[in-house]
């Protein structure tokens, strides 16, 4: 059985309407665990073993968190520290390299509106390259980066939007955890 794991870190989960609007919807779709991070590791001591043997049964990885300081919230650094750190470079063998190819997609929110994240923006940079150390983790941990899914001016956002990212997140999930087209035949 294939499974698309989505780990979801965000510090401020219960008043969160548009990370919460995307959880609702990817919930109901077959084959999905969520683990939201900050309620399993509220003192951000993070259990590596369990982490890392989440990974390893995974056969898609989100990471969905809301975008913070041009950054992902700090649990997010630290789960990266602790178990990444542990399964591509101390136990690279026996759980890193079972990651191989698996694909990787980022689901963002952001409480400004996409014209703020551009050259001319007040954020002066495309969201898109804000993401891209995490683009360069996936790479260095052989994962399949995908387009990220990302959710503008969520702070302002009316439940009819929110309902509309929701259901186009699942539409992307659906998507990513969908069989590869088989090559056609030379």
């Amino acid at each position: 059985m294939t499974k698309t794991l989505i780990l979801l870190f965000h510090p401020h989960f219960s008043v969160s309407r548009a990370n919460r609007a995307l959880v609702e919807a990817a919930q109901h779709l077959p084959d999905t665990e969520i683990a939201d991070l900050h309620a399993l590791y509220p003192d951000g001591q993070i259990d590596a073993d369990a982490e890392a043997a989440r990974l390893v049964a995974a056969d898609r990885i989100v990471l969905q968190f809301p975008v913070q300081w041009y950054s992902t919230p700090p649990l997010l650094k630290a789960w990266q520290d602790v178990v990444l750190t542990r399964m591509f470079y101390l136990d690279y063998e026996t759980e890193g390299a079972k990651l191989a190819g698996r694909p990787l997609l980022v689901a963002a929110t952001a409480g400004n509106v996409e014209t703020a994240y551009a050259p001319q923006g007040v954020n002066l940079f495309p969201l898109t390259e804000l993401l891209l150390p995490l683009q360069a983790t996936a790479h260095r941990c052989g994962l399949a980066w995908a387009e990220p899914f990302l959710v503008y001016d969520a702070r302002r956002a009316d439940d009819e939007a929110l309902k509309a990212a929701g259901d186009y997140y699942a539409s992307r999930l659906r998507r990513l955890a969908a069989p590869a087209p088989a090559a056609a035949a030379a």
